[in-house]
């Protein structure tokens, strides 16, 4: 059996971690899901620059759209819109095989919302009710401005990929922010059942900190950061606040392990997969992970609900000099930061674009 099975056959969603034009145009999107056990993805203002700046293929929609004279947001959001819909249609079949459980495809609302809850919000609800496709995520940032925005959300009735977490201690206030909206639904007589999952980032740990401790400890502290969460994740599922909320037919919001392309070339290519195997979760991997766990990767133990070694492994950072606190508020306010850029860029890509399409037909 093949490994992407193999871990599906685990309990672990796999998702794929990009989007663009040429997956959907070329049947390789249809190739993994048939083959390699994808059940779902994810995208990101950088995934979308990175392919609108380096290829060709929606530069006939931007022409067609320049045309008609709307921002270059706009535009960027109705070619997203394509690409997110037709990957919605292809997941569909499975979204209702597994009940609402996985067939999954997300969109992020712009980064320049992130501290505006009430802004967020209303483009959350625009785009889902543009999109209208059930199987759709909203991807909101869990920075502390993000909370309010999820929640309110999530009491919408709108489901949400909260993105650009880093610690256990910030996934827990998105459970929080998530449950609460539930409970709301709850309160109000409204159908608590509202998917979302919660992404935890576990690369940029270990970039952060190459360099800076022995090399024993090299690409260590993103799995344990990663298995801390998952233990806060696996005793939320054992809380009565969380059992009530499931017995009055809510669903739990999955954690899901993002950022686990490697980025050392000393280590394993898989490894924030083969380390990171747990049920009831979601790992959205780069093409290039996919292909390489698909090869060559190999299904072990399951992550042990206590965290295993995480405790440990945090204690030796921290005795190192490493706040681990103060950085993983540094990693999401510089990956909110990193948002803003690609989505300038992106803007700036769009409006290059569709300024040298006007020239054409002047």
């Amino acid at each position: 059996m093949q490994a992407t099975k193999r871990l599906s056959s685990a309990g672990q969603s796999i998702w794929l971690d990009n989007i663009t034009r040429d997956l959907l145009l070329t049947g390789t999107l249809e190739h993994y899901i048939r083959d390699l056990s994808v059940t779902g993805l994810t995208s990101n203002p950088t995934i979308f620059d990175h392919a609108l700046r380096h290829g060709t293929s929606y530069d006939t929609s931007l022409r067609a759209r320049a045309r008609a004279g709307i921002s270059d947001e706009e535009l960027f959001f109705g070619l997203a819109l394509d690409d997110i819909t037709r990957a919605a249609d292809l997941f569909r079949p499975i979204h209702e095989r597994t009940a609402g459980v996985d067939g999954w495809v997300s969109l992020e609302v712009s980064p320049l919302l992130a501290s505006d809850a009430k802004s967020t919000l209303a483009e959350a609800k625009d785009l889902h009710a543009r999109a209208n496709r059930p199987n759709l995520f909203i991807k909101i940032p869990g920075t502390t401005d993000g909370l309010d925005a999820i929640e309110e959300s999530i009491f919408a009735g709108i489901p949400i990929n909260v993105t650009l977490l880093f610690s256990a201690k910030q996934y827990r206030a998105a459970a929080d922010a998530w449950l609460r909206g539930v409970e709301r639904r709850i309160e109000a007589g409204l159908n608590p059942n509202v998917a979302s999952v919660a992404s935890i980032f576990v690369s940029r740990w270990d970039v952060a900190v190459a360099g800076k401790v022995p090399s024993s400890l090299d690409d260590k502290l993103g799995i344990a950061v990663a298995r801390e969460a998952y233990k806060v994740y696996s005793k939320l599922l054992e809380s009565a606040r969380w059992r009530r909320a499931l017995n009055a037919g809510a669903r739990p919001q999955r954690l899901l392990f993002a950022s686990t392309g490697t980025k050392d070339p000393k280590a394993s290519d898989v490894l924030y997969v083969q380390e990171l195997i747990a049920p009831l979760t979601v790992n959205t991997m780069p093409e290039g992970t996919l292909q390489a766990f698909a090869a060559h990767g190999e299904v072990g133990r399951e992550v042990n609900p206590e965290g295993g070694d995480s405790a440990e492994v945090r204690r030796e950072f921290s005795r190192r000099g490493v706040d681990l606190e103060a950085l993983a508020t540094r990693l999401q306010e510089e990956g909110a930061a990193a948002f803003v850029t690609s989505w300038k860029d992106l803007l700036g890509v769009i409006a290059s674009k569709t300024a040298a399409a006007s020239k054409e037909y002047s």
